[in-house]
């Protein structure tokens, strides 16, 4: 347990630019958010279908600083009373990785301050902690845009994954059947918003793999639907776009929504988790929130604010190594495929 500060407020300043947003929070004991600040990058990219990532790190460059400042600001404290700077430390895009990284070592360096780098994925799993009263051991379905997995937490910030995707993560699996329908970048949203609204689905294939694996794949539900649509296109025919969101969104749900309750039972689980921004998705929060009541199991859910990428998660993960006095050093690399369990406390 780490001694520093005792009995005074930690706050940890976390940065995170691991993709396409710019943000920074101050986080108070690893539980109350004082700031979190999010600079989106997505009208930015939209034009291009999807993030670049040459794009997302020149405009980490101009925005990070103020940023920065303005968490502070909004938070009513000043450098001298954070306890510590933590900022991602991947996975993610490697350039815009860098740009936090530099930016979090030079505040550290420059007020004298513990220095933590942070798994990308435990702060989404610990956005939940912002909100929510932790149990374990649970399990915590991550779905994003670039991850798919199912994580068995047996006690605080003790990670082992039983499940991940075999090729595309969920969130890519949207964005690329978004493309394909014609709907804006990034595609979930609207093919929730139009799964929701449709009163008929397409019907599309699951992919279960082996009857015991937690595994996932998306590629061939992909492919699927991309068969649908063009099959329809060479006949002259219209598909009803909703129709198709509909068939692709229910596959996807049932699929994760099965394996999650099935880990969550075998390894007696007594909170299952959401997070990841696919969190977001109100097809899979009302299912999910419909089969762990049936089975009596707790769900936990962020908020919207809390499941696509913030600082505030970063903050709430880096307080499990503040607690445990494990800092990293000035040499600490950004890591584009760091692993989640050897960020384990």
């Amino acid at each position: 347990m780490n001694k520093q500060h005792q009995g005074k407020p930690v706050y940890i300043l976390a940065i995170e630019t691991s993709c396409d947003e710019t943000s920074a929070a101050i986080v108070e004991n690893g539980r109350i958010i004082r700031s979190n600040v999010v600079s989106s990058q997505i009208e930015t990219h939209k034009r291009f279908g999807g993030v670049v990532p040459e794009v997302a790190s020149r405009q980490h460059v101009e925005t990070v600083t103020w940023i920065i400042e303005e968490s502070i600001r909004q938070a009513g404290l000043t450098l001298g009373d954070l306890s510590a700077v933590a900022v991602t430390q991947g996975p993610g895009l490697v350039g815009s990785l860098l740009v936090g990284m530099i930016a979090a070592k030079s505040l550290a360096f420059m007020q004298g301050l513990p220095l933590i780098g942070v798994h990308h994925i435990a702060g989404h799993i610990y956005a939940n902690q912002l909100v929510h009263e932790l149990e374990y051991p649970l399990v915590s379905l991550v779905i994003s845009g670039g991850h798919t997995e199912i994580v068995y937490v047996e006690s605080p910030g003790s990670f082992r994954i039983i499940g991940q995707t075999r090729d595309d993560a969920a969130g890519e699996a949207y964005d690329k059947v978004g493309r394909a329908l014609g709907l804006p970048y990034p595609g979930g949203p609207h093919i929730d918003r139009l799964a929701l609204e449709s009163a008929a689905a397409i019907s599309m294939p699951r992919a279960w793999l082996e009857p015991d694996s937690y595994d996932f794949s998306f590629s061939g539900l992909k492919s699927a639907v991309l068969a649908v649509i063009n099959q329809a296109r060479m006949k002259g025919q219209t598909l009803e776009a909703s129709h198709v969101a509909r068939g692709f969104q229910e596959s996807v749900i049932e699929v994760v929504a099965a394996k999650a309750l099935r880990a969550a039972e075998e390894y007696g689980a007594k909170q299952l988790l959401l997070a990841g921004g696919v969190a977001a998705n109100r097809g899979l929060r009302n299912r999910l929130g419909e089969l762990c009541l049936e089975r009596g199991l707790p769900l936990l859910v962020p908020p919207l604010s809390l499941c696509t990428d913030n600082a505030a998660m970063i903050g709430a993960a880096a307080f499990l190594k503040w607690e445990r006095g494990q800092y990293s050093s000035m040499e600490m690399k950004a890591d584009p495929q760091l692993k989640l369990e050897s960020w384990s406390v």
